[in-house]
């Protein structure tokens, strides 16, 4: 606590985190604004296919999930001398590579089904599963690839720089996702809608059929001597039913907002739409850095488990601070500078700002404690925080996020907003 009680001291032995963060953090809430214009763009399919924000707010989420915890053990593997930029077999890199595409996949088609039953029961959706689920698995493996190689260039890198990537690799990888996820999941669906209906069923059943083959291949791997189960193998296993557990809070989050915004008018709408990918993305990047960070630390033994947060992990909340109060009063300036561009309307700039910082401090406060008791919990469970603290946190923190983010934007938004 002395460090935070000497804000110059404070800031200079964190630096690095600051300088690299807000560098990650701006070019974020820059891209997830962006990808906030393009799901404006998708307003029409949005309206036709009920039943799709579940699908778009899902599959960003899951993108994240999946993405973000390799990051964080490439992180973990880097602080412990362990990761080697090589692609050979049984290699950190290796193994992240299979685990993560296998469960890209898999998860895919888990969230392909669920997503037409909620959407179905709630909402009448307008395709069938196979529809669905088709672009569920078509969009999820496109923008998989590009977040892989993404993923990858941001280990090559670190690696050679020597780059503490837990500062980094949770925005960056966030905001992929955002601005792959939204146009691979419209172009699925202008595929699905372009295409024969029994094309897309077949096409479907494929790609189940590959999903089946891939993961079976990877859950039929031997363990290896000492009893030490493959790294790939490992990661499938243990990540699978926390990740299915947070498929079902990203559809609840889908289901908040589509309906939500069935209740507001159309610019009100636009506004979401523009401010929730950013709003979320820059929580998600938030608790990602700190779970990745408490990660590495619990790894490295430089923190405990005590239930009372100790001195070092006050530090690291009172940086996920700073760094929220620059990321949302920059968001909220930048929706306020662009907007207008975007459409023929005005906004309040201290209101808009306001609401923004509020809804982001009450997030932030949040996600300390939430990131802090869930690293501490896997621990205490034997599990890995690398696998399972960004999932949980991140979808948790969607629902939150949304709840927080609509509970305070919509009361203001006829003032906020002036057609």
């Amino acid at each position: 606590m002395s460090l935070i009680n000497k804000p110059d001291k404070f800031f200079a032995c964190n630096k690095s985190v600051f300088v690299m963060g807000l560098i990650a953090l701006t070019i974020a809430a820059i891209t997830d604004l962006v990808a906030g214009f393009f799901l404006t763009a998708m307003e029409e399919t949005i309206a036709t296919i009920h039943g799709m924000m579940i699908m778009i707010y899902c599959a960003i989420g899951m993108r994240g999930n999946i993405f973000g915890a390799m990051g964080s053990r490439i992180g973990t593997s880097m602080h412990m001398g362990t990761f080697q930029m090589t692609f050979k077999k049984n290699s950190v890199l290796r193994s992240n590579i299979e685990g993560t595409l296998t469960l890209t996949l898999l998860l895919s088609a888990i969230m392909g089904v669920i997503g037409w039953v909620i959407s179905d029961r709630f909402f009448k959706c307008t395709l069938d599963v196979f529809g669905f689920t088709f672009i569920s698995l078509v969009g999820g493996l496109l923008a998989g690839m590009i977040v892989m190689a993404f993923n990858i260039a941001i280990a090559y890198e670190g690696y050679k720089r020597d780059w503490d990537v837990d500062n980094i690799t949770a925005p960056l990888i966030a905001v992929v996702g955002d601005i792959t996820t939204i146009p691979m999941i419209h172009i699925a669906t202008i595929m699905c809608e372009g295409c024969d209906e029994l094309f897309t069923r077949v096409a479907c059943i494929v790609l189940l059929i590959i999903t089946a083959v891939v993961t079976i291949l990877i859950f039929m791997r031997k363990t290896y001597k000492r009893k030490r189960m493959d790294e790939a193998k490992r990661i499938v296993i243990q990540s699978t039913p926390v990740l299915v557990v947070c498929i079902l809070l990203e559809v609840l989050a889908g289901v908040i907002i589509e309906t939500e915004t069935n209740s507001l008018t159309r610019h009100k709408v636009l506004l979401v739409l523009v401010l929730l990918p950013a709003f979320l993305n820059a929580g998600n990047a938030l608790s990602g850095m700190l779970t990745s960070r408490l990660s590495s630390m619990l790894h490295l033994g430089t923190i405990d488990t005590a239930t009372i947060p100790s001195k070092e992990v006050w530090k690291n909340f009172a940086i996920i601070y700073v760094l929220a109060l620059i990321t949302f009063v920059f968001i909220g300036s930048t929706v306020f500078i662009f907007w207008p561009v975007i459409l023929s309307v005005t906004l309040d700039c201290v209101l808009l700002i306001g609401t923004m910082l509020l809804a982001g401090i009450l997030t932030t406060t949040v996600i300390n404690f939430l990131s802090y008791y869930v690293a501490i919990v896997t621990i205490k469970f034997h599990l890995n925080p690398d696998d399972h603290c960004i999932p949980i946190t991140s979808s948790i923190m969607d629902i939150v996020g949304t709840f927080i983010l609509m509970a305070v934007i919509t009361p203001f938004s006829s003032v906020i907003l002036v057609v």
